[in-house]
């Protein structure tokens, strides 16, 4: 048998059994201050992400760690990182045989033939 009410939540139950036994003014207050606490995350979040826009319109440097929306933490080296005179091309993988690859010289055989 089934109802066409839905069933509270386990976050819901616990927390009304947490509040349940207080007064009523206490609930009030607590709920208020939880609704406060949220609204208060909201406006910071706007206002840092304001600052930053401004920062980056006004070609201010930028006071946070990380641009806006990139990583964190190790993605981020800052001053730390290492000092880069030119760029060098990223090399890896197949494209950089390095001490393996083939001499340009006459040390190596023509190709063809065996040695």
């Amino acid at each position: 048998m089934s109802t066409s009410l839905p069933q509270a939540s386990v976050k819901s139950q616990i927390f009304e059994s947490l509040l349940g036994f207080l007064p009523d003014w206490v609930q009030i207050t607590v709920l208020a201050l939880i609704v406060l606490a949220v609204v208060a995350s909201w406006v910071v979040k706007i206002k840092r992400k304001v600052a930053h826009r401004r920062a980056v319109r006004n070609g201010q440097p930028v006071h946070a760690a990380a641009q806006y929306g990139q990583g964190r933490g190790a993605d981020y080296l800052g001053e730390y990182a290492p000092p880069s005179a030119q760029p060098a091309p990223q090399q890896s993988g197949a494209d950089f045989l390095g001490a393996y690859a083939p001499r340009q010289g006459g040390d190596a055989p023509a190709p063809g033939t065996s040695a």
